[in-house]
């Protein structure tokens, strides 16, 4: 069991060791932004994911795609 515990964007992203295994999820639920991403990727509308997870927003959705995006940002070297 892991005390740390990381929150981005005022809590709406959150990391903790105990949950998901340590992803990123919205909002402390069991919900991966890794799962909404790949939901997006295949052609899911933001609507389809609402209604599949009716607990989250679309801000949530929004924010989610925020926090890759600033991810993307950093510079990666080989």
């Amino acid at each position: 069991m892991n005390a740390e515990k990381l929150s981005f964007f005022d809590g709406k992203i959150t990391i903790d060791a105990d949950v998901c295994n340590g992803k990123p999820t919205i909002r402390g639920q069991r919900i991966a932004i890794q799962t909404v991403l790949e939901l997006l990727s295949v052609g899911e509308s933001n609507e389809e994911i609402l209604k599949q997870y009716p607990t989250l927003t679309q801000e949530d959705i929004q924010t989610c795609l925020v926090f890759v995006t600033q991810l993307m940002e950093k510079k990666y070297s080989l």
